[in-house]
């Protein structure tokens, strides 16, 4: 249940269903999940996105083998303790798996609440109260399930079946009307727009990449090196920081199509350019990010030698790095694209 919990953030059931199976096979119990390598919790994560989720589950997994000899601990104000452990996550587990009387409030039970009790903008502190005091305490685990699964099928946010609704002789938003208006949606504000120029450089059947530092957008993750430009910057811009940043003579870089790639705060629009450089240990190390000397992380002894925080990854590298989403298009071309790129 935990990991499924943790895999169902931001992320529809059914894409999770592609995932999950395979990494409780991979990682069975939180023993075998504490003891495995980031770069192995990653890849067995990767095209869920949201990554930071793999990292958080793996380090509570350590921390329950220390504290607690590998078994969860029971009750909620244990749970919260733990990485990754909101209200929501340790009401759910103290509730389902081990019978304790915590509500659980998600997203569809805010619904379901907003509108029984007809709540424009109810804050996550009243609702709690609210769920608190309408748990059944003999049975909390199927309560909070319930409630869970009436605003996933029936309380919808949107055609809510109201007529099927076990609760409608008691929703006050049903009675006067407001069904649809409770609880008011959440605003997301738009996603900032970056143009990314990316690095695809290759060299003697081997590409770079790079390990993103640990925090913030891709954490600990291969990548594409490059840099972030303003939207609208343009392929001229992106060739003159490349070059600026990586030592790459300005016509040495081969302009690729650019696309699109949306994260849920930023949208990237990636422009990629190909450097494909003669052999040689030397060839092409340039001024630029060498004298930056940026590491590349805990990852740079795994796959591939190291230039100056880069990995220099073969065919088969590059297929089992834990890559994002956002980069898959480029490692297609790589591994199956073009035969004058293609990695051998």
């Amino acid at each position: 249940m935990l990991v499924s919990e943790f895999m169902l953030q931001q992320t529809r059931v059914e894409t999770v269903l592609r995932y999950y199976d395979g990494f409780l096979a991979a990682f069975p119990d939180l023993h075998a999940l504490a003891a495995a390598s980031e770069d192995d919790v990653l890849r067995a994560w990767q095209g869920l996105g949201y990554y930071g989720r793999a990292r958080r589950l793996r380090a509570l997994a350590q921390v329950v083998r220390e504290r607690w000899g590998g078994e969860l601990p029971e009750d909620a104000a244990r749970l919260r303790e733990l990485p990754g452990v909101g209200p929501y996550l340790a009401g759910a587990v103290a509730s389902i798996a081990f019978g304790r009387r915590e509500a659980a409030v998600d997203g569809n039970v805010r619904r379901v609440l907003g509108r029984l009790f007809d709540l424009d903008t109810p804050s996550p502190a009243r609702l709690e109260r609210l769920a608190a005091r309408l748990l059944d305490p003999r049975r909390p685990g199927d309560w909070n399930q319930a409630l869970m699964e009436l605003g996933a099928t029936v309380c919808r946010p949107r055609a809510p079946r109201c007529a099927a609704c076990p609760l409608a002789a008691w929703c006050r938003a049903h009675r006067r009307g407001r069904v649809k208006q409770r609880p008011a949606a959440r605003r997301r504000a738009a996603p900032a727009e970056v143009e990314r120029a990316t690095l695809v450089r290759v060299r003697d059947g081997r590409v770079a990449l790079e390990r993103r530092p640990p925090g913030g957008l891709l954490g600990g993750l291969y990548g594409f090196p490059g840099e972030d430009l303003p939207a609208g910057a343009g392929e001229a811009a992106a060739r003159r920081a490349l070059s600026d940043a990586w030592g790459a003579p300005p016509a040495a870089l081969a302009a690729w199509p650019p696309y699109r790639h949306v994260f849920t705060h930023r949208a990237w629009t990636v422009r990629p350019f190909l450097w494909a450089e003669a052999g040689g240990a030397e060839a092409g190390t340039g001024a630029g990010r060498t004298q930056r000397k940026r590491a590349a992380g805990a990852g740079a002894s795994e796959a591939g030698a190291s230039e100056a925080g880069l990995l220099w990854l073969g065919r088969a590298e590059l297929a089992a790095a834990p890559l994002p989403r956002a980069f898959e298009p480029l490692r297609r071309v790589l591994l199956e694209g073009s035969r004058d790129i293609l990695l051998m």
